[in-house]
């Protein structure tokens, strides 16, 4: 296309839908977000690409080596350049006010995107299984009719909205199912939908995702689904982090350690890493355990390199077992396997605890590093996750990277809009 086209990112978190529209091509405007560490991220990312852009990389890298603070890194793009992301809820207090500074970014230029999915938690099968009420009364069900608010108000030409499976079986208090009434009011604003599930191993993501999406058209109609590029992550687990210093609990390193040609060409396949880039490693720290955890760690990583099982908590010897629920607590420490070519999901949990991310590795006796989640979610290496303050947060990045979608599959979709852009 002669022109790069424009989106507008709703519940943006920290990105990873638009990391992945950007890579296909696509110009954002704006970023609006309620999360003040997923607000930083953005911001931080929005800088990368305007020094990027503007071939003055090497200012980002002095910033990942902690060698200039934020602030100082801020004050070397252009004010706009941070504007774009707007921190604030979405909802009927805020939208008016949100409009306005998107148009102000905007200026006279068309949007021709919206993307976005509220936060999940209310469709959620986990949600709904652990709340007394199942999520019946929770305002964030119909944070969908505010997002519908700005279909009406920007008139896009397309809209990708993402959301979790619950979201296809997840009813009112009457019984009706809230898919129902997200598809028809899509076609009140004058859309018509396509919808599927898709599992983000099936194009190449390095992890069994899945994730419901639908995507709209104005006032055309959309006769299939975008025909996603698929594809097989063609490494292991264990050999997608073979460049990554090993680590025990607690542990923080960031130097890479020498990999084969054939495994970085992996990465940069998978938009990880590039041979051609000066970008350091960040982020690759381990959280400290207690040594009951380790204990089980250990227990459990060697249960599935020797017999390719999950142990189960009942199983543990009964000085490791601090839970009289053994059934609730069945699953309770997961092992990645490190064997297959994607991994079992990356949700937010994984900022609460590692017990379902244990390292495949049973010398380094830890759970998954921040890096290592990154991966899984194919957050390029170059990308930082911010805190509130300028210190590293662990637990913050552990959060946005769980919520997030994975970058790879995001761009499989707009690569996929592309083609059927004009037709």
């Amino acid at each position: 296309m002669n022109k790069k086209l424009t989106m507008i990112d709703l519940f943006a978190g920290a990105g990873g839908l638009s990391e992945g529209f950007i890579r296909a091509g696509f110009k954002p405007v704006a970023h609006v977000e309620m999360d003040p560490a997923a607000c930083n991220t953005l911001r931080t990312r929005a800088a990368y690409y305007w020094l990027k852009e503007n071939r003055q990389l090497p200012i980002y890298y002095k910033y990942l080596r902690r060698e200039i603070t934020r602030s100082e890194l801020y004050a070397s793009v252009p004010d706009a350049v941070l504007d774009s992301v707007i921190k604030a809820p979405i909802g009927a207090e805020t939208n008016r006010g949100i409009f306005k500074n998107v148009q102000a970014l905007a200026g006279n230029r068309s949007l021709d995107l919206l993307v976005g999915g509220p936060p999940c938690q209310a469709y959620s099968l986990m949600g709904r299984s652990t709340d007394p009420n199942r999520m019946q009364g929770d305002e964030r069900n119909y944070l969908f009719k505010y997002y519908i608010e700005y279909l009406e108000k920007f008139e896009p030409k397309y809209f990708v909205f993402e959301n979790v499976t619950g979201l296809i079986s997840a009813k009112d208090k009457n019984g009706e199912k809230y898919l129902d009434k997200i598809k028809a009011a899509f076609r009140h604003a004058g859309y018509q939908i396509a919808l599927e599930t898709l599992i983000a191993s099936d194009f190449g993501v390095p992890q069994h995702r899945k994730r419901v999406i639908i995507v709209g058209r104005k006032g055309m109609d959309i006769p299939t689904f975008p025909k996603l590029k698929r594809s097989k992550h063609a490494e292991t687990i264990t050999q997608l982090f073979e460049d990554l210093p090993k680590l025990k609990a607690s542990e923080e390193k960031n130097l890479y350690v020498s990999s084969s040609d054939k495994h970085l060409k992996s990465l940069n396949k998978l938009g990880l890493r590039s041979k051609k880039t000066s970008a350091p490693l960040t982020y690759h720290v381990a959280r400290p355990n207690i040594e009951r955890d380790l204990q089980i760690y250990e227990i459990a990583a060697n249960g599935w390199i020797n017999e390719r099982r999950r142990i189960q908590y009942n199983e543990l010897p009964v000085e490791l077992q601090t839970h009289k629920n053994i059934h609730s607590f069945s699953d309770r420490f997961k092992v990645v396997a490190g064997d297959e070519n994607a991994s079992h999901t990356v949700v937010a949990h994984i900022a609460k605890d590692g017990h379902y991310y244990i390292h495949p590795d049973p010398e380094q006796n830890r759970s998954i590093s921040v890096r290592e989640a990154a991966r899984l979610q194919t957050f390029p290496d170059d990308f930082f996750f911010e805190g509130m303050s300028e210190k590293l947060s662990r637990t913050a990045a552990f959060k946005q990277i769980g919520n997030a979608v994975p970058v790879l599959l995001a761009q499989r979709i707009a690569d996929a809009l592309l083609k059927q852009w004009d037709d």
